[in-house]
């Protein structure tokens, strides 16, 4: 079955380490991986930061990025296309070995956030034993089962997933409120309080299995 895996690297053993040092308020999200055919990949990268005249110097100046390209530019971000070095290019390689796709990848703090989507199991366990082959860091956050059903993909029960659904298109998180409490849970026949705790744990469930969340980490 489709396996979803949510992981954190270190930055300093991903890309663009000396970067992100450089340019402290810079931010950056992978648009999409590109094979090139000649065992390399080479990633869209939008880019964010104040200055990009020095974004850019910082880019083309990092050990870990090749044939820095600006593609293409929207307020402050700038889309790039580059080729990364050493281990994260042995990484990219290994994910492309294994049919994963790489769903989310993107910077937060400290560390890059992943979100990898392989097609069975199978390669989940071969990404976690290479990784853990070549010294490289991965936090596993979470790994689901990507059943046909959109609850059980985000961690919630059926009843959260249905609460959290007519809540929000109900007009409950709405600015003014446009529902009350105990409209919702009326509808679903059962009382303010047991609605009221049904949405909090699925929105703590929601929390829990956000990448960025600190909470709920397994290695």
């Amino acid at each position: 079955m489709t396996t979803l895996m949510t992981a954190t690297l270190p930055r300093a053993e991903f890309a663009l380490a000396e970067t992100l040092s450089s340019v402290r308020e810079a931010t950056f999200e992978v648009e999409e991986i590109v094979e090139t055919g000649d065992d390399s990949v080479m990633p869209l990268v939008w880019a964010g930061a104040a200055d990009q005249d020095r974004l850019d110097d910082a880019l083309r100046a990092d050990p870990t990025t090749e044939h820095v390209e600006l593609l293409s530019s929207h307020g402050e971000r700038w889309l790039y296309r580059m080729e990364w070095a050493d281990n994260v290019q042995l990484l990219l390689q290994m994910l492309v070995a294994n049919e994963a796709t790489a769903l989310e990848a993107s910077t937060s703090g400290e560390r890059w956030v992943l979100r990898i989507m392989f097609p069975t199991h199978d390669e989940v366990s071969a990404t976690r034993e290479f990784c853990q082959e070549h010294n490289i860091t991965l936090g596993v956050h979470s790994i689901r089962e990507m059943d046909t059903e959109p609850a059980g993909r985000y961690g919630l029960t059926e009843e959260q997933y249905e609460a959290l659904r007519v809540a929000c298109e109900s007009g409950y998180y709405a600015v003014p409120r446009e529902i009350a409490l105990d409209d919702l849970a009326e509808d679903f026949d059962i009382s303010h309080q047991a609605f009221s705790e049904r949405l909090r744990r699925a929105v703590d469930a929601l929390v829990r299995d956000t990448p960025y969340s600190s909470v709920s980490r397994t290695e």
